[in-house]
């Protein structure tokens, strides 16, 4: 395995060690909720001005999905829509106070998985964090062109 394979190789295996370790809490704690539901929560209480298009965006889905779990989170009462007085075309997302809820169970974990993870980040150097920062936005960076590349070939 070359040095490219074996990069690929642990960055999956340390994905999916996090989603094994982290996935027990976040079903118990947040039991009856889809991952989806949960993310576009987090989303939205992140986002200014939220809407069908920056969630498709944000989550490489399309905007009939996000409509669908958009709706359901609408009628689950986690989330609400509006309008701006100055733009009655577009609908825009917010929380509901139930929905602040989920999102504050939620972030709660995050919290609780960084500070479990401490120990391994207090060791690494500022030098270390920006070589990998740097490798992982060159990456991201190649990822994107490529996805560019898959929806022209699409559109045409």
């Amino acid at each position: 395995m070359d040095k490219k394979e074996q990069v690929m190789a642990n960055v999956r295996d340390l994905f999916n060690k996090l989603a094994w370790i982290n996935k027990v809490k976040m079903e118990k704690a947040l039991e009856g909720y889809k991952p989806s539901e949960v993310h576009c929560i987090e989303y939205i209480a992140k986002s200014e001005d939220p809407n069908v298009t920056k969630l498709a965006e944000a989550f490489y889905m399309t905007k009939s999905a996000i409509s669908k779990i958009t709706k359901k989170l609408i009628d689950k009462g986690y989330i609400e829509s509006y309008q701006k007085p100055e733009n009655k075309k577009e609908i825009y997302f917010r929380l509901t106070h139930k929905g602040a809820e989920i999102n504050h169970i939620h972030e709660s974990l995050h919290q609780e998985f960084l500070d479990r993870d401490k120990v391994v980040f207090d060791d690494v150097s500022d030098e270390q964090y920006a070589e990998v920062l740097k490798f992982v936005e060159k990456y991201s960076q190649h990822l994107d062109a490529e996805m560019k590349k898959v929806l022209n070939a699409k559109s045409e």
